[in-house]
């Protein structure tokens, strides 16, 4: 029962930091990029994952944790795959319009659903299916606007769609499988996420805004905000693997729509953002079907304690979404279980 507390307890402080982290950071990069005129998202991503690798370094040195090692083509792959997405998100928002960048986030639960339950084996009950439902339903109440459709935007969405869903479910597969923790993950693969955004960033920043990252005029309050959010991107960056190292791949998405929420309501708060009865009923909506998520997924996982050997008969079958384990080949012991 101890355990099981503690392991509850580091739950809610996981999903706490995750949203009081990524409401801040899109509070702050908003600010950034509206307010004083710095459009470079993909580029300032990049620094993040520096900025996030130099903190864990640093942690490392000083013993704050173990580094384990993992295989360099499984790290390589995933940091690379992670890296690719974000691009992918960075480019679908700005071939589409706001409202159809919307409805591709919106699609990466049922996209995720859909991958674990075919590569994954897990079952998800149909009171799962309906809470996700509602939530996507007030969701898209609350922020889609306008849907502009057009060939490429459709095949960036997909592709991003896509990517997102792979790198997410690798993130609790590698975590759980290989038995490294989410700080360790984090180390190990934000060099090459770092490295392929900052090649790639500012060529689609430069693709997107017309404008050149190198060329741009760093006010000092540009480049305070600038700080601040590779600052708070570490928290983000740990907490995001946390998160889905912990939870799931599926429970981190609804989390993101609770902070979609949060947004819209700071927005309005504090940004006088326009809000209208359409936000409202939305977010009431979502926030519905949240509780019910919640509720669903705690009754179920009380059944799962109530029968542990049937879930772990279950969890045996399961297999892993990417070959991560070669035959004749001894996986190496790694920790277990957090963009822009």
């Amino acid at each position: 029962m101890g355990e099981m507390s503690s392991f509850q307890l580091g739950v809610i402080g996981a999903l706490f930091l995750s949203v009081a982290s990524s409401v801040s950071i899109v509070i702050c990069n908003k600010a950034l990029m509206s307010n004083l005129g710095f459009p470079f998202a993909t580029t300032l991503t990049s620094w993040h994952l520096m900025v996030t690798f130099c903190t864990l370094h640093a942690a490392q040195r000083f013993n704050m944790f173990e580094n384990k090692s993992i295989d360099m083509k499984t790290v390589m792959l995933f940091g690379i795959l992670n890296g690719v997405s974000i691009g992918f998100l960075n480019l679908s928002l700005g071939f589409n319009s706001i409202g159809f960048y919307q409805m591709t986030k919106l699609a990466i639960i049922p996209f995720t659903v859909l991958l674990e339950t075919i590569f994954l084996k897990k079952q998800f009950s149909q009171k799962i299916k309906l809470s996700l439902f509602l939530l996507l339903v007030g969701v898209g109440i609350a922020s889609i606007t306008d849907l502009q459709l057009n060939f490429v935007g459709t095949i960036l969405s997909l592709l991003a769609i896509a990517t997102t869903c792979v790198g997410q479910i690798l993130t609790n597969t590698i975590q759980k499988r290989l038995n490294v923790s989410s700080t360790q993950l984090l180390y190990q693969s934000a060099p090459f996420q770092a490295a392929i955004l900052f090649v790639s960033g500012p060529l689609v920043d430069q693709f997107l805004t017309k404008q050149n990252v190198f060329a741009y005029k760093y006010s000092p309050i540009v480049l305070a905000f600038i700080i601040l959010s590779c600052i708070i991107s570490v928290s983000v960056n740990f907490s995001t693997f946390l998160v889905i190292g912990k939870t799931s791949p599926v429970t981190y998405q609804v989390l993101g729509h609770l902070k979609t929420c949060l947004v819209l309501g700071f927005g309005y708060t504090l940004l006088h953002d326009p809000f209208t009865d359409r936000n409202i009923i939305g977010i009431l909506i979502a926030i519905f079907g949240m509780g019910l998520y919640s509720y669903f997924c705690t009754q179920e996982n009380k059944k799962k304690q109530a029968d542990p050997l049937g879930s772990q008969m279950k969890d045996k079958d399961a297999t892993p979404f990417l070959a991560l384990e070669k035959e004749g080949h001894e996986v190496k012991k790694s920790d277990k279980d957090s963009l822009v």
